[in-house]
């Protein structure tokens, strides 16, 4: 753990130090070099389910995949945001760097963390530099509504599950994820501890985001630079169904009386945000909407607690992450040329940018589950636990696959086919560094269908 967190922190020094004229290539490299080192911890070697390299950072089966995902992030980036941070002044460069640094080593701290505290803390810390990104770096001026949207929807989630994690120390008198599995059975009898359910959930029902407090989450995706957009899309939503698959464990008895009204709300809200991209004509409010749908099948997965159930949303969260990540990617690019967001008026991009149209391409396809990807692989074991939980829940997530594989073609069709608009009669070419990018986003996706128990193995 150690050896990925230092060489981390060391990127701070690195930013601030460097030249002017190396400061990208020098902060990209380095942060490559821990995106790759990373990678060691996907060859598992423990046989006791936790590899603890001191009482308080450890890595599992669990957190593992999302920890390298974290780091995998940071380089993308930094590649990612190069073109339009570069204008401003050097001072303002060296921030955003530090700030996308930071955001990384809390998410380290937070996968990483054996005691739920620490968790809840570097859970919390992550709000900042993402509030920072979106406030001072986003294109409108409803950024500062979004920025608040987003600050007080997920504090006023968080704030119930510190007193119940407070509360669940008194009763057991730890909260280190190494020993809780060995103490014995809550008593949870009682209406005040049917409130605690709720309060250890909620926070995590929110950042996901579970459908009705979702209303933040497209705020903030539309209006946050797209380095915002990324972290958001591809690590930060992920933090909640990590934080949930490791409470419900501890809530076991009570989540099976309680859950219900939240399964029902994750699938109707996978049919619902669904019907909202049909609809949408903002091409990241499209990508934004797309991700609750997809979120909403992870929670249901996780809250009917079955082996299938969570290995299937720790896949959908990998590969998720990396596909909508990849998307927002692409929506840049073609606002980066026509400064618009509107669909209406970013299309036939295909006559123009023969090539990004293929990243358009692999990219929809992932986004919408296409056999043989990881994402497909993730859905069917999600659909088949719920099927094999209730017969009832095929209609849903049935439908919520239709849904997802029309709304992901028209968002190909829309922007990169038929003929150019007028007004669009200049467009720069495609550069090196965005087909690095998507690569970077979309090869992973592709290597994992060969070996696909990187993400899942922990279940069985």
């Amino acid at each position: 753990m150690l050896k990925i967190l230092i060489p981390t922190i060391m990127l701070f020094p690195t930013i601030w130090l460097t030249p002017r004229k190396w400061l990208w290539s020098s902060s990209l490299a380095q942060s490559l070099a821990i995106a790759l080192a990373s990678l060691s911890w996907l060859k598992w070697t423990s046989e006791a389910g936790w590899l603890t390299s001191n009482l308080y950072l450890a890595t599992d089966p669990l957190s593992t995949p999302l920890l390298v995902l974290s780091c995998w992030l940071l380089p993308l980036m930094i590649l990612a945001s190069q073109n339009h941070i570069l204008p401003e002044p050097i001072n303002r460069q060296r921030t955003f760097i530090s700030l996308l640094t930071s955001l990384q080593m809390f998410l380290i701290l937070a996968f990483g963390a054996t005691e739920i505290l620490m968790f809840y803390i570097m859970f919390e810390a992550t709000l900042i530099p993402t509030l920072f990104i979106i406030t001072r770096w986003g294109n409108q001026t409803e950024r500062l509504n979004a920025g608040t949207y987003f600050l007080f929807y997920t504090m006023a989630g968080s704030l119930p599950l510190l007193v119940a994690l407070l509360l669940l120390q008194k009763d057991t008198g730890t909260l280190s994820l190494l020993t809780l599995q060995y103490a014995p059975p809550l008593e949870l009898t009682t209406w005040s501890s049917k409130l605690w359910w709720a309060g250890c959930l909620t926070a995590f029902l929110v950042k996901m985001p579970l459908y009705g407090a979702h209303l933040w989450l497209p705020k903030a995706h539309v209006e946050a630079p797209i380095a915002g957009s990324m972290v958001l899309a591809a690590v930060l939503l992920k933090l909640g169904g990590y934080g949930m698959m490791r409470m419900i464990l501890i809530l076991d008895p009570l989540t099976k009386q309680l859950a219900y009204p939240f399964i029902a709300l994750a699938l109707w809200g996978i049919i619902m945000t669904g019907s909202i991209c049909l609809r949408q004509t903002d091409l990241k409010s499209l990508i934004a909407y797309s991700s609750v749908s997809h979120m909403g099948l992870v929670a249901a997965g996780i809250l009917i607690q079955t082996p299938w159930g969570f290995s299937g949303a720790t896949i959908l969260m990998i590969a998720h992450g990396l596909a909508s990540s990849a998307l927002f990617c692409l929506a840049n690019t073609s606002y980066e040329r026509t400064h618009s967001r509107a669909m209406l008026l970013v299309r036939g991009m295909q006559a123009v940018l023969p090539l990004l149209t293929t990243w358009w391409f692999i990219a929809s396809l992932a986004n919408l589950a296409l056999p043989p990807l990881p994402n497909l692989m993730g859905e069917l074991l999600i659909i088949t636990s719920m099927f094999t939980w209730s017969h009832w829940t095929l209609l849903l997530t049935g439908a919520g696959t239709l849904i997802t594989a029309a709304y992901s073609f028209h968002l190909f069709l829309t922007t990169q086919r038929g003929p150019l608009p007028n007004h669009i009669s200049a467009i720069g070419p495609a550069h090196t560094r965005e087909h690095l990018l998507l690569t970077l986003h979309l090869l992973p996706i592709i290597l994992l269908i060969l070996k696909p128990e990187q993400m899942w193995g922990w279940c069985f």
